[in-house]
This record gives C-alpha cells, structure tokens and sequence, in this order.
C-alpha cells in the first residue's frame, strides 16, 4: 500500500514538473513574440508594466469564474465541457501582448483551482492553459502585424484553427493517456464513455476528432466573434486608462 501511495505521490510531482514547465516554455515563447515585435515596430514600452499587470489580474480573475461555467456539450463525454474563459484572456492579448495573454492563462488556472479543486489531477487544468495559449498566441502573432479589424478577424480565425489541430493533437497524444495514467482508469473505458454519447467514437482517435475538434472549433467561434464585436469598445476605455495613468 506504501508503494503505491509513493507511486501515485510521485506520477503526480512529475507531471506537475512537466506542467510547470510547459508553462515556462510558454512564457519565454510570448515574451521572445513581444520583444521581436516591439523591436520592429521601434517600441521602448517595457512589456509589463504595474497597469497592465493590475489589468490583467482583473482579466484573469474574470477568466476563473468563466472557466468554473463550465458547461456539457451533447456530443462529448461529460469530461470534456464548454467554457469562455479565453475570452478576457484574448482581449488582454490583443491591448496588451502575447505575454500578457498567457499570464492571465496561467493566472486564471491557479484562481479556479481555489475556487473549484481540480476533479482531473489537474490534467484538465493542463489542457484548458496549453490548448488556450494555442489559441492566444498565433492570434496575437497576426494581430502585432497590424493592429486592423480585418487583421483581428484573421487572427481570430488563424487562433481558432491552431487550437483546434494543437488541441486535438495534443489530447490524443498526451493528456488522454497521462488522465488514464493518474487515474488508472483503461483508456477502453475513456473511450467507452465517448461510445456512450456518440456510436460513432471507438477509438482514441474518433474520440478526439469527434469531440474534442468540434469543441475547439466552438468555443474558438464562440470567443472569436465576442471578442470581434466588443474589443473595439473595450481596448477604448483600457487606453483611457493608461492616459490617465500616465498624467
């Protein structure tokens, strides 16, 4: 029984190491985007400053509450769910960078865990960051191109594309296994409860064609036309903010 506390004690620490550092990758990805685009455009605004990160806090806490929302889609196991919580987090991408987009990402993940302990050993939580930073950063490396409307459309499109093959991918490949894995539970009986919502799915791979690409597409459509429709106000009163700020 010792051993396999240890076991299952130490399966988690490495794949919290690994979340960790996927996280740091993301990170040094986003910042590497902003300083490259900050050096064409000739900017010498510093990436962070104490208004975006008081900002972003505010986006991040919004995005918590979003992603606890989670609700069920008809056809995807009850362990997959639609939320919008990377709709702050796009808005924060577009006024103020990619590194601010997955600093919200990563900040959001760590407010939900308090406010709903995780029910994935935290692969959910895993996904929801790397599958939405899939999502925040090719819309943000089009968008630093040419702050445009027509260039936030393609951004948004280019994003919800992106996370849609990152995402599918990366559940077949890694977060399917790694959730059978910490909760021993056979990957047939993941696959069984996909069977169970739709005949169709009988593999890994009709699993994630089936329900988790049309779930990225969703909710990629959902945030993308919000986000379209609304940022133009919004990113308003942000630079009013900062005028103010700066006087």
């Amino acid at each position: 029984m010792n051993v396999t506390l240890l076991d299952t004690v130490m399966e988690n620490a490495i794949f919290l190491l690994q979340f960790a550092l996927i996280v740091a990758a993301l990170v040094l990805l986003s910042y590497v985007m902003e300083k490259a685009a900050k050096k064409r455009q000739g900017s010498t605004e510093r990436v962070l400053t104490t208004r975006k990160v008081a900002v972003c806090g505010m986006f991040a806490a919004i995005s918590a509450v979003l992603m606890v929302l989670e609700v069920p889609v008809p056809f995807a196991p009850p362990f997959y769910g639609l939320d919008l919580s990377e709709l702050p987090a796009l808005i924060g991408t577009f006024a103020f960078g990619p590194v601010a987009g997955v600093l919200i990402e990563l900040c959001k993940i760590i407010l939900k865990i308090f406010l709903k302990p995780t029910s994935t050993a935290f692969v959910g939580e895993l996904a929801n960051f790397a599958v939405g930073c899939s999502f925040l950063l090719p819309a943000s490396a089009v968008y630093l191109l040419r702050k445009t409307r027509k260039h936030a459309i393609i951004a948004v499109v280019t994003g919800t594309l992106c996370m849609t093959v990152f995402g599918t991918a990366f559940n077949a490949a890694y977060l399917l296994p790694k959730f059978a894995e910490l909760y021993g539970m056979p990957m047939e009986a993941i696959i069984a409860m996909g069977t169970e919502v739709n005949p169709a799915i009988d593999s890994v791979t009709t699993l994630v064609i089936l329900a988790v690409a049309p779930l990225n597409l969703l909710k990629g459509g959902i945030v993308s036309v919000i986000t379209v429709l609304i940022y133009k106000k919004i990113s308003l009163i942000i630079k009013e903010g900062n005028r103010k700020n700066q006087r």
